[in-house]
């Protein structure tokens, strides 16, 4: 990447810093502020309806906690009334940016494939979808069931396992998000001389993105993306 590209914005868990995370809402404000992306948390109910989400527990107003895993879409929905499920956000941004789902390990990806075929089925691109993940297994998974989709690694803190991650999928898996507390100028130039692309979250730090894209950094997944906007 060169200092004259333009930098990347995705919103994270739609513009968390904006509304509340996960949530129709949130997505549209991050629309609203011109992202490049919307990122956002998966999880699959009892009943098999994929969820954003991105806690084990879903905790409501009074402090009670309920296991997405052990509950139902409905029940759940009767303590979260902003629960939104895949297919909603799939619908809320209408082709009009990509949608990276990250799909927290553990979690059932039969699912979240099932809800993006059936979106594929009916005219989206693959390009309008990326595949994220924490977990090695799960973006093997993902990749076999569903290979044209483009995958993310997700790192929180090792580069050295981000790039055994990237070289053990092959294939063209380029794309890297990592957590900006374990960056460092050296790394984000190697990178940036490389083939894949960086996007390092959670940076709501304008002046630092433009230091970093400078750099080599691809991308920042904010959840301030009206920061970014204003820069536009």
């Amino acid at each position: 990447m060169t200092s004259k590209a333009k930098l990347k914005i995705v919103g994270h868990r739609g513009a968390r810093g904006l509304a509340p995370e996960n949530t129709l809402a949130a997505i549209r404000k991050g629309l609203e502020h011109h992202v490049d992306e919307i990122e956002i948390d998966v999880r699959v109910t009892k009943d098999g309806i994929v969820v954003l989400h991105h806690d084990l527990d879903l905790q409501d107003q009074t402090g009670e906690s309920y296991n997405v895993r052990h509950t139902t879409y409905k029940e759940l929905l009767a303590h979260k009334p902003d629960l939104a499920t895949l297919a909603e956000a799939i619908v809320c941004i209408k082709k009009t940016v990509p949608l990276q789902i990250e799909v927290k390990s553990g979690e059932k990806v039969q699912p979240v494939v099932q809800v993006v075929q059936e979106y594929l089925n009916k005219g989206w691109k693959p390009t309008d979808f990326l595949f994220g993940s924490k977990s090695h297994k799960t973006l093997i998974e993902l990749r076999r069931l569903l290979p044209e989709i483009p995958v993310v690694v997700i790192e929180s803190w090792s580069s050295v396992v981000a790039q055994w991650r990237l070289l053990h999928l092959g294939n063209g898996a380029v794309r890297l998000s990592m957590g900006k507390h374990w960056l460092w100028d050296g790394y984000i130039s190697l990178v940036g001389r490389s083939k894949c692309e960086l996007y390092v979250y959670t940076l709501d730090d304008p002046l630092l993105a433009k230091r970093w894209a400078k750099l080599g950094m691809t991308g920042v997944i904010t959840d301030r993306p009206d920061l970014y906007d204003k820069q536009a």
